[in-house]
């Protein structure tokens, strides 16, 4: 009987730390939520993958040069909810992506908005970003 108690607490113990680690995830702390950032460039992979769709982008500075860029958005169960496929993006379309800059200044972004080159915007969930 005290063997499993002990267990049964165990478990609960393991689990709150698991579950305020699985929220964390879905935070905006890593983004600069304070201002969009704009790029244009053409997508190199699309993971339509748990727990968010990943993006990767190759997009030109003011100079010429490529960046390699990632986009970050909602999951694809609520992605799929709002329309999306796994064959929504290819290598190769050209894409405006739209979206909240990681703090660290790397190439990161939490994706807002993302428009095809015929001017046709994929909805995210709901109109939402990440959930």
């Amino acid at each position: 009987m005290k063997g499993t108690l002990g267990a049964t607490i165990a478990l609960a113990v393991i689990s709150l730390v698991c579950a305020g680690i699985a929220l964390a995830h879905h935070g905006t702390a890593n983004y600069d939520m304070t201002k969009l950032t704009t790029i244009k460039g053409t997508v190199t992979d699309f993971q339509f993958i748990n727990p968010h769709v990943e993006i990767f982008i190759d997009a030109k500075d003011d100079k010429g040069n490529v960046q390699k860029w990632q986009a970050e958005t909602n999951s694809p169960n609520l992605l799929h909810r709002a329309g999306w496929t796994k064959d929504s993006l290819k290598p190769g379309d050209v894409v405006t992506a739209t979206g909240n800059r990681a703090k660290d200044g790397s190439n990161l972004m939490r994706l807002d908005k993302i428009v095809l080159s015929d001017g046709k915007e994929l909805p995210l969930a709901n109109g939402s970003n990440i959930q």
